[in-house]
């Protein structure tokens, strides 16, 4: 559903557009918080810095980030967002693929115990 806000343990995410092969969310980061690391099989994603500082991991490579960064992220592509600041890291991600479902999550470590 089009803008309304998903609560999740490291902050929150917002989709604000999709259609027939794209999403496009708003992901919060609270201070102190990191998205599982993760893959997927069925999406591509683009990753643009709008607020705050981080690091963006993807495979074996980890980059400080701020406003105004961003990088591509092919599928099957391990990654993950950090949020070592002190104010809330937001990001804008344009999914694109087959499938975009929320289950098409391949976690390979997470903080909050959700790793399959």
């Amino acid at each position: 559903m089009l803008n309304q806000r998903v609560d999740r343990p490291w902050g929150n995410y917002t989709s604000i557009n999709q259609g027939d092969g794209f999403q496009v969310k708003r992901i919060v980061v609270k201070p102190g918080q990191r998205l599982s690391l993760q893959y997927h099989h069925h999406r591509s994603e683009h990753w643009v810095v709008t607020a705050g500082s981080g690091k963006i991991v993807v495979g074996d490579l980890s980059t400080n980030v701020k406003s105004g960064f961003y990088v591509m992220i092919d599928k099957l592509e391990p990654h993950r967002l950090i949020n070592d600041g002190e104010e809330n890291l937001v990001i804008i991600e344009v999914q694109t693929g087959s499938y975009l479902g929320e289950d098409d999550i391949v976690r390979l470590q997470d903080d909050y115990g959700r790793v399959e």
